[in-house]
This record gives structure tokens, sequence and C-alpha cells, in this order.
């Protein structure tokens, strides 16, 4: 029973009230597959917290609508956003430049002075790439250096987070921006048994000045499971991370990605690491500071396209490589790349693109908030400019191809002979509450369609079969029988 001001009302002549108000219950339901109602219902999720939009490329009528104009939190759905912003803005061919420099004389392979690396905010400078720097410097002669080396991270203006995301601080997506990013901030332990010792070899890369890590843990023995918390890791000392616990044999080799504990150290003993292993010396040390107005430029060392970038944030939804993308579209402004200054640029570029669409709420632009929204309706205005724009091809190769690779390739362990597996380009999203997809999906008929789905609600993770059921419906769509009245009548018409 609920209470209102004119006194006892029964709960359900309330719920109806309030549903029709919103649309009305039976219109809800009516407006989609049944085979997703059915999805929805097995993981008690209600019609009202999906919103869909199902559309033909080129038609502005849509083939299926519900709730498509409601804004929501779209997870990592919102990175489309930040990257067809990124190659609207930038074009696909932008490289971040990163620099080096010398503030001093080099004679005979030494530099007596400090030696400047200059971050340009790229997504993805690795440690491959962070050796061919240092080959490259190895070219020139450089070999010593008597002064400091200095990381200048300038690029960008960050405040740095007081707290994770969520309360799993080493989850390699809680990895934050930073102007000079070196291989995400993260360690790869690689756990590979040894039958011939009974051990396992634990394997850590990239290098880390100072670190230590065993390099061999018990083989333990049972099926392969919670591999990870049986090996009972304390990371609480970056430096000196230990095992106390044992590694399933069964497992075989597993990597295991894990953001590391001390960040803001993390540059600087890698930089030390790379260098020293490189056979070069420094007198010095490895610090943070910023580009002398006398320093020389040594080296500049492009980062890889953007079209190859945004192929790594879309197919693997990498939050701090959006991210980094999201400053830079301010920091090519001229001044550090800020979170607020790129909000206002996406924005202006959102309301020239998309006239008459309800703008985006923007926070980081990886959609790894609690406040980040869009709609079905939006999302797919965007997808079918770009899928008739100059960077097309780009746009959607950056998709993953469902069942194939990327996020979307767990739809063939759902199910391994869905039509939909490797009939749709598509970004996926999860967050706690969220569940949701966006992308193209080829028809039966020939035709491609834009389709976008979007779940809030915190059964959405039980939900992720009713977004299967909505592509498949879409693949089907030279012979389905299973069609929604709403879309059932509009063909009629």
């Amino acid at each position: 029973m609920l209470f209102d001001r004119s006194g006892l009302r029964p709960f359900l002549t309330v719920w109806a009230s309030l549903c029709m108000a919103a649309m009305g219950c039976t219109s809800l339901a009516a407006d989609l597959p049944s085979a997703a109602l059915q999805a929805l219902r097995q993981a008690n999720v209600p019609p009202s917290a999906i919103s869909v939009q199902v559309t033909p490329l080129g038609s502005a009528t849509p083939r299926l609508a519900h709730r498509a104009q409601v804004s929501s939190n779209p997870a990592s759905v919102m990175k489309l956003i930040t990257t067809y912003a990124g190659l609207s803005l930038l074009g696909p061919d932008f490289t971040w430049r990163n620099r080096v420099y010398a503030d001093g004389p080099i004679k005979d392979g030494v530099l007596q002075g400090n030696l400047i690396v200059r971050g340009s905010g790229d997504p993805k400078l690795v440690i491959e790439r962070l050796q061919d720097l240092m080959a490259q410097l190895s070219a020139l002669g450089l070999r010593d250096v008597r002064g400091d080396i200095v990381l200048d991270r300038s690029v960008f203006e960050i405040t740095p987070r007081t707290e994770a995301f969520d309360d799993e601080p080493l989850r390699p997506y809680n990895v934050s921006p930073d102007g000079l990013l070196l291989n995400f901030k993260a360690l790869i332990y690689t756990f590979t048994p040894d039958a011939a010792t009974g051990q396992v070899n634990v394997r850590v890369e990239p290098p880390l000045a100072g670190f230590d890590a065993p390099r061999s843990v018990p083989m333990g023995n049972g099926p392969c499971q919670d591999w990870r918390s049986q090996l009972q890791a304390d990371f609480s000392q970056a430096q000196q991370v230990r095992f106390a616990g044992s590694y399933p044999a069964s497992c075989g080799e597993r990597p295991w990605p894990v953001a590391y504990a001390s960040p803001e150290v993390y540059g600087p003993k890698l930089i030390q690491a790379v260098w020293l292993a490189s056979g070069k010396q420094l007198g010095g040390q490895v610090r943070y500071g910023s580009l002398p107005a006398k320093a020389r430029l040594l080296l500049e060392a492009p980062s890889l396209p953007l079209a190859e970038v945004i192929a790594d944030i879309n197919k693997f939804s990498n939050n701090v490589m959006a991210q980094q993308l999201f400053l830079t579209l301010s920091s090519e402004l001229g001044a550090p790349g800020r979170f607020e200054a790129s909000r206002l640029r996406v924005l202006q570029w959102w309301h020239t693109q998309f006239p008459g669409q309800i703008e985006p709420v923007l926070d980081n632009g990886s959609g790894l908030s609690r406040s980040e929204r869009s709609s079905a309706q939006a999302l797919t205005a965007l997808l079918q400019t770009a899928s008739s724009g100059p960077h097309a091809a780009a746009f959607q190769n950056s998709l993953s191809l469902a069942g194939v690779d990327g996020t979307s390739a767990r739809l063939r362990e759902r199910n391994p002979n869905s039509p939909v597996i490797g009939q749709a380009w598509l970004k996926t999203g999860s967050l706690r509450d969220v569940a949701s997809v966006a992308g193209y999906v080829q028809g039966q008929s020939g035709q491609r369609y834009a389709v976008v789905a979007i779940i809030n609600h915190p059964n959405a993770s039980q939900a992720r079969p009713a977004l299967d059921q909505l592509l498949e419906w879409t693949v089907r769509d030279a012979n389905n029988t299973d069609m929604p009245r709403t879309v059932a009548k509009r063909q009629r018409q």
C-alpha cells in the first residue's frame, strides 16, 4: 500500500497510473521482439529499463524504436562519440608528436646537462615504442647523460583523482590519463606452469628500476577457476610484489595485467630501466619537470595514426586511451588539455554535426563514469552520419566484429550458432548497472542497420542476452515473423 494526499491507494493502481504516464505499460512491451522481452523477464529487468533504436542506414524511419529519446548512461558506448569527434576534428592520419630535447652540449656521446622527454598525450606509447625511441637516441650517438632525465607531461592539466572509479583500483581500466602516458602504467604478470620443476614460472613486463617480484610460485592442483584469488597476491608494496598462494597447472599459461600500485613513480622507474638496459649511462635521476626554454630538439617520434588508435579504443574498450584522445581535443588548440575544455569542444562539434539532437552529457569521454549520458536516438544519428561520411571506413573498422574480435568476441561463447557472428560491427558497454551495444548490423535481406540498445538497471549484466536477441532480430530481417506490433503496423501502412 502507498499513501498520497487523498489517503490510501492500492499499490497496483499507483503503479498503473505511473506506467501509463511514462508511455503506457502495454506499448512498452509491444515495442520489443518477444525473444528480447523473454530475456529481459529472465533477468528481472522491466522493459522500462531499456532504450532501443534500429534504423536502416540512409533512412530516417526506424524499424524499431523503444524509449529511444530517453537519456541513459551508455557506459563504453560513449567512446563512439569521442572517437568519431576525434576523426572529424583531427582526421584519421593525425599523430601525436613525442619529442626529446637536450639542455646542454653533447660531445663524444656525452650530454653535459639534462635530457628532456616531452609527452604529447600519445595514447599508446608502449614499451616496444619506448625501446625504439631509445634506439634512435643511440643512433644519434648519445650514450651518457651526466644530468637528469626530465619527464615533461604538461601537455595535459589534470586534477589527480583522489580515489579509483570503483573498489578495484588495480584493474587497468582504472588507470588515469597522463600527458606522458607510458605503457598504460601497468605490469603484465605471465604465469607458465613447468611440469619438469613442479613450479610455475612468473615473468613480469615491462622492466621497472628497483622492482622485485617472485620468479616462480608453487603449482597447484584442481580446476582452473578463480586462479587470481588462489595466487593470494599482495600488491600493497608497489616495488615488492608477493604471491602467498599457488597457481593451478590446469590453467596453462595465463597473463594478468595489473595497474601499478604507485602510478606517480611508474614513468620514472620505467624510463630508468629502459635507459640502462639499452647500455646507456645516467649520472643523475629520472624525475618530472618542465622543458627549459634553452633546450634544443634532438628527436621527434610520431605516434601511431589516429585511425589505428581508435581501433584499440573501440575494439578493446580501452578507457585510458579514450581519455587521452578526449583531452587531446582541447590540447590541440594550444593550451594544456583539460576535461572541461574538451567537453566544450565536443559539444560545439555536436551542435554543428547533429542539430536538433539531444546533446550528450560528457565527463571524460570514455564511458567510465556515473554521469555520462546519451540516448539511443542521438547515438543512431551519429552512426548514420558516420556511415556516409569521409571517415566511414576508419570508423567501422574500429568496431569489434561480432563473435570474432574485440569485446564482442564473447558473443560466440554465449551462442556459437548466432547469426550475428561476422555480421555486425559493434561497440559494447558494461558497468555495474549498465549493459549496452551500438554499431552496424548486416541484415539477411542485404539491408544494413544502425543499432543502439542501452539497459540501465541493477540487473543489467544479467540482461546481456536481451541485447543479443535484438541483434539477432535485426539480422533476420528477411523472414522475421517476430515483429513488434508498432513495427508491423508501420509496415502495413
